[in-house]
């Protein structure tokens, strides 16, 4: 098809870049801004390929972010077509990662090339943000990225996120926020034992489950304005030898939080603590941050968005922070407004991801205008 997203949207899709593995993504994208005059900085950690690039004089700087990454395409037979084999059906756009993000940084890089050689001294500047492994450990990309410039004291005012928000057409849903997810790693300390011998002794799944009822049954918080109330889930158990006539010695039970700003991560922490000890157990426990809440609020970032979504589409813009974590909660850091907006997301992680072609097309149209808004 010849319309440079799409071009550029299939040539991403064709490298199987499942994360950390960039397949030579980004050194397609870096060609083409440096072709446009930005100043383009690698910044590998570990396996994870990562750049920033920036394009215009010091000032406001509005950041697009996203990743190259995509997740396995599992089995290819269940596909209509090859999932790293770009393919044209019925005006969708099939293969793995074109709702996500391929499909966005193809628009963002097409609307930053139309934006420098219409307004090649815009004020302010114009950056990226791309990195290799969002879809994965998500520890060597832009969080890395993020402390690197925080270090230097670069600025960054906006930033938005390529991520597929939008729910039944392209810009009906921008994510202004999302939610922190904390997950505990809790081991219940027993005594292992035969069955038939129970007071010699200590079955840690009968000790826990005045614990997990409690667990279950807390109401966290009542949410707010922005969030839903806070969740928690039981992600994984674990006990047992595997015969049926062994009491185990340890039980293992994960469950994660997806909390509101009404709580902090340590909130949480000494609530569950204090439960444990309530209930005099023995434990071991392992917490795993990957990310505090974020929210932006009303603002320069939000209004220039939505009101390009408003101009090309006639479309009124739901703002919404539900959905798991992003990249976004690291950039967040930084001082900036942060919201995500991309393509459909019904389809992603999924056999057969799609997007519609022209959902790209008018993307692209969208992001320049969002330039346009902030920078001019």
């Amino acid at each position: 098809m010849d319309c440079p997203v799409i071009q550029l949207a299939q040539a991403l899709i064709s490298r199987p870049s499942i994360s950390p593995d960039d397949q030579g993504c980004q050194a397609l994208l870096i060609e083409r801004l440096k072709k446009k005059g930005f100043v383009v900085e690698d910044m590998p950690f570990g396996d994870t390929q990562n750049f920033w690039a920036h394009h215009g004089t010091d000032g406001e700087t509005l950041a697009f972010a996203g990743h190259t990454d995509v997740v396995p395409a599992g089995d290819p037979a269940k596909w209509q077509t090859p999932p790293f084999t770009p393919t044209i059906i019925n005006q969708h756009l099939y293969g793995r990662g074109a709702a996500d993000m391929k499909g966005s940084v193809a628009a963002m890089i097409v609307a930053a090339e139309r934006f420098v050689e219409k307004h090649p001294n815009h004020r302010g500047r114009l950056a990226f943000l791309i990195t290799s492994d969002e879809e994965a450990k998500a520890t060597n990309g832009t969080v890395k990225v993020v402390e690197t410039l925080m270090q230097r004291n670069e600025r960054l005012d906006y930033c938005l996120v390529g991520e597929p928000s939008s729910q039944s057409q392209l810009g009906d849903t921008v994510k202004n926020g999302r939610r922190g997810s904390l997950t505990a790693h809790l081991t219940i300390l027993g005594t292992q034992g035969h069955v038939a011998y129970p007071h010699l002794a200590d079955n840690p799944v009968h000790r826990a489950t005045r614990f997990l009822d409690e667990l279950v049954s807390t109401q966290w918080d009542q949410g707010n304005e922005f969030f839903p109330e806070t969740s928690m889930q039981i992600a994984n158990v674990q006990a047992g030898t595997g015969a049926t006539n062994v009491i185990p010695g340890e039980f293992f039970v994960q469950f994660n939080f997806r909390f509101s700003s009404e709580l902090t991560d340590k909130m949480i922490k000494e609530r569950v603590e204090e439960m444990l000890a309530r209930h005099q157990l023995k434990y071991e426990l392992v917490w795993s941050l990957s990310g505090q809440p974020f929210l932006t609020r009303s603002g320069h970032l939000v209004d220039a968005t939505t009101q390009a979504i408003r101009e090309l589409t006639g479309r009124t813009t739901e703002l919404s922070t539900s959905g798991g974590t992003s990249d976004g909660r690291f950039i967040a850091q930084m001082g900036a407004q942060v919201i995500e907006l991309g393509p459909l997301n019904a389809t992603i992680h999924k056999v057969d991801e799609c997007v519609k072609v022209s959902d790209l097309q008018q993307l692209a149209l969208i992001y320049e205008r969002t330039m346009e808004l902030l920078l001019l």
